[in-house]
């Protein structure tokens, strides 16, 4: 049996799981807490992300007590931070992938916005890593190296200077079609003289460690979003998952043609293995489980499991826009900030939570559309994964306004369970890529309640909200 200890490096914690063939033999977490600072900043302690890692991984090896095979590695993705190659010591802050800073630097480039669309895929905006990237070099330092979290995280793991191609393809410096770094691109954002991390395949070893006990290999590198969509079985055009966490995630197989969305959402690379590369189209919503916690900060709620328990039944025609950190795909506007519209005295803050969990599910709906248009056939069903898929009213509200069926994902732990079918390919490349996921089965489903006049209506009125943001 192959063992795998997978780690997810997320924003708000690191969890580490160790997996067997079919199962997760011990699980370890380590929360972590960004700053969220003025003018958009939202920054991460270096030295305590690294901590955690350790930490986490550590104490799912003791707890697991069985030898490893292999340490999988699936990272944030977008956060960029500088660091010394020769010491692996951080340089600056990370900045996090919801760190607006570089506004400034998308609006001095936006004569460069059709290539870097035509190129990557992706739109130039402060949510990608470049203009980060470009943001430290510009304002905090010119010394080390500058890059995702994963390359400084795999270098203080096995000494090798490496990110994957589905972490690269998150960056604005990848051209969709190769899976490698583009020297069009890297002048674009002044970044060409930057020193660069080797593209791996997600299934290519990067090196060995020994900080969680014996020399294994590390392999089974991806970011987190697209190990989210391995684990849940997305591996036919078309298959599409939502992950809900800090912010909202839906991905959606598009085979192994790179094509460049028409409507707003963003294309990267899903993963590339045995030389054949697998794309996905994405959008995002900001804030999921951070609009949550902004509620919880509020007082309407005592903590994100009184969701149900609180929310109206009925909104009262109360809407909510929550881009409390702008609004993503297919909008694209860092400025917007969020909205309550429909209020009156008798509104309560059981129609608030309602409204608000109405307007992650109205995001996710719009994005579905977008998905639908550009690949050409609707979603059939949504897979979804993450923290607020406890909430049954979200996950209802997604239902109806998506008008398909819901298939919640059985498990917390999708992210480090994709890696760890990577890392498994990885020690064994003549092995089937579906049989390297672990089985599953929905925990719950749900079905669309709502009639589609219902639907159309609300979906009109919360749009014309959203614009007016």
């Amino acid at each position: 049996m192959t063992t795998i200890l997978a780690i997810d490096q997320g924003t708000s914690g690191t969890k580490a799981v160790v997996v067997g063939e079919d199962a997760i033999l011990a699980l370890a977490e380590v929360a972590l807490r960004p700053q969220y600072l003025a003018d958009g900043a939202v920054e991460q302690d270096p030295q305590d992300l690294w901590d955690s890692v350790l930490e986490a991984g550590r104490q799912a090896c003791a707890r697991a007590q069985v030898p490893i095979d292999a340490v999988a590695l699936a990272n944030q993705g977008e956060s960029v931070l500088a660091w010394d190659l020769g010491t692996g010591a951080a340089l600056t802050p990370i900045l996090g992938w919801q760190d607006r800073r570089a506004e400034e630097v998308c609006a001095g480039l936006r004569e460069h916005a059709d290539l870097v669309s035509e190129r990557t895929g992706l739109v130039l905006d402060p949510y990608f890593a470049a203009p980060k990237q470009a943001w430290i070099r510009r304002n905090r330092t010119r010394t080390g190296v500058v890059t995702m979290t994963d390359s400084w995280l795999l270098h203080r793991l096995t000494g090798e200077f490496v990110t994957d191609a589905a972490t690269a393809s998150r960056s604005l410096l990848t051209s969709l079609d190769t899976a490698d770094w583009d020297a069009d691109l890297l002048a674009v954002f002044g970044l060409d003289a930057e020193p660069l991390p080797r593209v791996l395949a997600c299934d290519e070893v990067a090196g060995t460690t020994t900080a969680f006990g014996a020399e294994v290999p590390v392999a089974g590198l991806i970011v987190d979003q697209q190990a989210a969509l391995l684990a849940q079985g997305c591996i036919r055009p078309g298959d599409a998952k939502c992950t809900f966490g800090t912010g909202a995630f839906l991905l959606a197989n598009v085979g192994t043609t790179a094509r460049r969305p028409t409507t707003g959402l963003a294309a990267s690379v899903a993963w590339r293995l045995a030389g054949t590369t697998t794309y996905c189209f994405d959008g995002q919503v900001y804030t999921a489980a951070s609009a949550v916690r902004w509620l919880e900060s509020l007082g309407f709620i005592g903590s994100p499991a009184d969701l149900d328990d609180v929310a109206a039944e009925d909104a009262q025609a109360v809407l909510a826009v929550p881009a409390l950190a702008g609004l993503a795909a297919p909008w694209w506007r860092p400025q917007a900030r969020a909205s309550f519209s429909g209020m009156s005295l008798a509104t309560g803050p059981e129609h608030l939570v309602l409204a608000v969990l109405q307007g992650i599910a109205a995001q996710i709906a719009e994005i579905a559309d977008l998905v639908a248009g550009d690949v050409g056939t609707s979603i059939e069903r949504l897979r979804v994964d993450g923290g607020l898929t406890q909430s049954r009213v979200l996950m209802q509200a997604v239902a109806d306004l998506m008008q398909v069926g819901v298939d919640v994902y059985p498990s917390a732990h999708a992210t480090p369970l994709g890696a760890a079918a990577l890392a498994r390919i990885a020690l064994d490349p003549g092995r089937d890529l579906a049989d390297a996921i672990v089985p599953w089965q929905p925990s719950g489903a749900y079905e669309p309640a709502w009639s589609a006049d219902r639907v159309a209506d609300f979906r009109r009125r919360w749009s014309a909200a959203a614009a007016a943001c």
